[in-house]
């Protein structure tokens, strides 16, 4: 029996699938489950960003299990086509419709040690992540290049404020959900403390720009190309430094120039290289704090970690975001939408059809964040 404004459901929903590492993802036809189960929610996916992760993952080189064949993408909005017995609200209780548009979370089963005693549900122990499920279990449609997507019922869902498209709610569902998350892990930063953040990818031009509006004296942020320096000095950032043509001695120098000869007092890592982790030690203060988000990949690095001990440094990991990040994300977005260009940062949109053109050009560094737009 179909709820007002539920429409029948496709029997399949065309999906990019990765079926074998470093291979050309096909597009295949996926099944639809008939309806949701309780809590649960169906939508129809609108668009879908790239992440550099989706990259990774589909190369073999992440260092999380993937349970292949599985539909690629995880930074999804969609809007609500069916609605479970239970699930006519969202996580911060905000009724749900027919159309309404959403995005949500991996899951968290709320019953384990880190989902009640620690509160940490990004580390739940029976976490279900979105891409990296087998298409060939139901309830199949758990990847972002999808024209439909399931909701299960143990994953947050949020619904996305009307003054934001589609491209910038893709950008909260794990590029900005994960910046968020790190400024909790981070504790708070202070009017007089400098901020400098390694890596001028989407994450690293995001928390440029939520760290200069949570007051930080100066934001350095380091890496490359020029073109993306640029887009981190739209966001906020006050000093840039490529990495292009420089060593890391003449690097440490210049931030050092501007943070009084002491370095600054918290670095935060968004690279994914893990060579930057010994350069980011190097570049904070002694006392300072040392945030790694990046580091997911199955590189090794080698530092000393004497350099810990005798700078006295507060080294913190920040992995992925729960329901409250991606709000966070979601209003920091729409209260800040008029003064702070997200939209630069969604350079290109592609067919469903095009994601491997996409995917590439984002491995080359053509792109920033492509979308692949469903509609």
């Amino acid at each position: 029996m179909l709820m007002k404004g539920e429409t029948k459901l496709p029997d399949f929903s065309r999906a990019a699938v990765v079926r074998q590492f470093g291979q050309p993802v096909k597009i295949e036809c996926v099944p639809v489950p008939s309806g949701p189960e309780p809590g649960a929610l169906i939508v129809k996916t609108t668009a879908c960003s790239i992440c550099g992760t989706d990259v990774h993952l589909s190369r073999g080189n992440l260092s999380l299990a993937v349970d292949l064949p599985v539909i690629l993408g995880h930074e999804m909005v969609g809007r609500v086509v069916a609605i479970g017995e239970g699930a006519e609200r969202d996580s911060v209780g905000q009724e749900l419709a027919i159309g309404d548009r959403i995005l949500w979370t991996h899951t968290a089963c709320g019953h384990c040690f880190y989902c009640t005693i620690a509160r940490q549900p990004t580390l739940c122990e029976n976490r279900r992540a979105y891409m990296y499920e087998n298409i060939e279990k139901p309830p199949y449609l758990l990847g972002g290049f999808s024209e439909y997507g399931y909701v299960l019922p143990e994953s947050g869902r949020v619904r996305v404020p009307d003054n934001l498209d589609d491209g910038v709610a893709s950008l909260c569902s794990c590029a900005f959900r994960s910046v968020m998350n790190a400024f909790d892990n981070l504790g708070g930063i202070e009017p007089s403390e400098h901020v400098a953040i390694q890596g001028a990818g989407p994450l690293g031009v995001l928390a440029a720009a939520v760290a200069r509006v949570n007051g930080a004296r100066t934001v350095s942020v380091i890496g490359a190309p020029e073109a993306r320096l640029a887009l981190a000095r739209d966001f906020g950032a006050t000093h840039t430094f490529t990495i292009e043509g420089t060593t890391h001695e003449e690097r440490l120098a210049a931030v050092r120039e501007i943070t009084d000869g002491r370095g600054p007092d918290i670095v935060m890592e968004f690279t994914g290289h893990p060579g930057a982790f010994a350069e980011g030690l190097d570049l904070v203060r002694k006392g300072g704090r040392y945030l790694t988000v990046g580091q997911l990949g199955s590189g090794t690095a080698t530092f000393s970690p004497s350099t810990i001990v005798k700078k006295n440094i507060r080294v913190i990991g920040s992995f992925s975001g729960d329901v409250k990040s991606y709000w966070k994300a979601l209003q920091f977005a729409s209260a800040h939408i008029d003064r702070i260009p997200f939209g630069k940062m969604i350079t290109g949109r592609y067919s469903l059809d095009e994601v491997n053109t996409a995917l590439e050009r984002m491995h080359a560094l053509q792109e920033i964040k492509p979308l692949i737009v469903m509609d």
